[in-house]
């Protein structure tokens, strides 16, 4: 289970908790916590994704969310809660919304989702790290230079390769209902 992703889902009303976890145990390392304190104690840089529900007693899903984005952890978090939502939404650091009743299939495919948008913006955020020593080498050095280096040759090879797996991830989102809806929500709003 080294592979697989862990998960939090943190829910108080440990039926429903309980259920969530069996139905994802197959797939993920799953750990469960009943109310926000618990929560955050459970919460580390371990934690893939979190399964937070927005109205529970004592610390809310919205101060759990609040301080997980305090301590940047880089973990993917969505809701999962009976609350419909509101403009409140707009300022939450949340990267998916789910409104009760869930199925299985709706947390698995949330959770493929929230997996495959993190791996994006690694390859992202690599990508441009190499492509930023590209030209800053590109400015500094002749054309001459440049060729006759292997570290340079490698350099580029290792970005076409990049630019190869950004666009199959990107192929692969653009899969996903979800990656769909949003492209077609950010088209609207132009």
């Amino acid at each position: 289970m080294a592979d697989s992703p862990a998960v939090l889902i943190v829910e108080d009303e440990p039926d429903l908790a309980n259920l969530y976890a069996a139905w994802l145990r197959d797939a993920c390392s799953v750990k469960t916590a009943y109310n926000g304190s618990q929560a955050l104690e459970a919460m580390d840089e371990s934690r893939d994704i979190v399964l937070l529900d927005r109205r529970m007693p004592g610390l809310s899903g919205d101060q759990v969310l609040s301080t997980i984005r305090e301590r940047e952890l880089d973990t993917r978090v969505a809701m999962v809660t009976a609350v419909e939502p509101d403009f409140d939404i707009i300022q939450m650091g949340f990267d998916d919304y789910l409104v009760k009743p869930v199925s299985k299939a709706d947390l698995l495919s949330t959770i493929d989702q929230l997996l495959l948008r993190s791996t994006y913006d690694e390859q992202i955020q690599q990508f441009f790290a190499l492509a930023s020593k590209k030209a800053l080498l590109d400015s500094q050095k002749t054309e001459a230079e440049l060729r006759a280096s292997e570290k340079y040759a490698r350099l580029e090879d290792r970005l076409n390769v990049m630019r190869a797996q950004i666009d199959e991830t990107i192929t692969e989102l653009s899969n996903h209902d979800a990656y769909r809806r949003v492209c077609q929500d950010l088209s609207r709003t132009d």
